[in-house]
């Protein structure tokens, strides 16, 4: 008699994933090749963020490969779906949608994904939109008397958002998103970008996975194919929040023309309570209240331990 066939997935019961250790994930696309240099990896990286190519290739090449078949499977959907109604097939964005805290590294995870994409031969044009253009001007926010709650949900315009992905999924020739500046801390009057028909569309932000509001019967959520959600303690998130602060406190917060600039002169003591006071008055209660409550809805969570590094995948179910 044979020995029995064992499964390095961990099916987690009374929960819709399926938990594989990271070693038993990066053995699931073992023959496939890493495109990217490493030198390349060191750009992508965020500010603090210890991503190396052992990390790529056991965690994200994986997932470009199940994003590529997912991807895949969507097309033929739709060809046979236009075949059925007798239509013709109109070239339809695969979209994915990257949720997580402030500091998770969410951003350096949806870079990596684009340049992992665009290396597929049925990907090759992949664009990265992130939330930060539907961020209300900071003078409506100062208006609305919301400037303190910056990154919740009801700061964005998330009517904007949803035109914006319903035009991308109904195959629109471009669609239009506001450009945000991290410099000024605001939207840039007259800049926009500009999206066309690409093959994926990614697009990164606190809130995407957000359910419909009140009286409200779609969110943006239900137009993407595929969602990721970036997880972790919140205690390692809070202190990555502060180390990354006083990077940009010793960096781009030198320049006259930041937003923050204010920051700049601060010894690193006050600029560690700084850091402490905005995570535990803003991003703290908007993780905790906004952002982890839609982890449930994701499509693959990862999840990073102390060290930034993941640990585990979580995989919904199919």
């Amino acid at each position: 008699m044979s020995e029995p066939v064992t499964s390095p997935i961990n099916k987690v019961h009374g929960t819709p994933f399926v938990e594989l250790d990271r070693a038993d994930w990066a053995a699931l696309a073992a023959s496939t090749r890493l495109p990217l240099r490493e030198t390349e990896i060191v750009q992508l990286r965020g500010l603090g963020e210890p991503l190396d190519i052992n990390e790529v290739t056991d965690v994200y090449l994986p997932l470009s490969r199940l994003l590529n078949l997912y991807a895949a499977g969507a097309r033929q959907l739709h060809r046979a779906t236009s075949d059925f109604l007798g239509e013709r097939a109109l070239h339809v964005p695969f979209v994915i949608g990257v949720a997580g805290s402030v500091a998770v590294g969410k951003s350096t995870i949806a870079r990596l994904l684009r340049e992992l994409l665009a290396r597929w031969e049925d990907t090759p044009r992949v664009e990265l939109v992130t939330t930060d253009g539907f961020l209300y001007p900071n003078a409506e926010l100062a208006r609305r008397g919301i400037m303190d709650r910056k990154g919740f949900p009801e700061s964005y315009d998330r009517r904007a958002l949803l035109r914006f992905v319903s035009a991308v999924k109904s195959g629109a020739a471009e669609a239009r998103t506001p450009f945000y500046s991290h410099l000024s801390y605001d939207i840039v009057p007259d800049a926009q970008i500009i999206v066309r028909q690409p093959d994926i569309l990614i697009i990164e932000g606190l809130n995407v996975l957000q359910p419909p509001g009140a009286g409200h019967g779609l969110a943006v959520s239900d137009l993407f194919d595929f969602t990721v959600y970036v997880d972790a303690r919140t205690q390692d998130v809070a202190r990555w929040y502060e180390e990354r602060f006083l990077k940009l406190q010793r960096g781009a917060f030198i320049n006259p023309k930041s937003y923050f600039h204010r920051y700049a002169d601060m010894t690193e003591a006050e600029a560690r309570a700084k850091a402490r006071q905005i995570w535990i008055s803003i991003n703290e209660p908007n993780l905790l209240r906004n952002i982890r409550p839609t982890k449930s809805r994701a499509t693959l969570v990862l999840r990073k331990d102390p060290d930034h590094a993941v640990s585990k995948v979580l995989l919904r179910k199919v």
